[in-house]
């Protein structure tokens, strides 16, 4: 374990919640700022648009030249 000597100083019953926590908050925090400064994070939660896609007109004059 890198930081060992840690738990001579805080106990692991106090410091692990603390960490967990730190976690959280952290983790929560960039969501919520993903959210909230793009658009495109609520458009792929909402599912985008249903719409059906359709091929290029080049590409069905050609498959017709043929």
């Amino acid at each position: 374990m890198i930081y060992g000597k840690m738990w001579c100083v805080v106990k692991p019953s106090v410091g692990i919640p603390i960490i967990l926590a730190a976690v959280a908050v952290g983790s929560f925090s960039v969501h919520l700022a993903l959210v909230t400064n793009t658009t495109w994070v609520k458009a792929f939660l909402n599912g985008g648009q249903k719409t059906a896609l359709v091929a290029p007109a080049a590409a069905a004059d050609a498959a017709a030249k043929k």
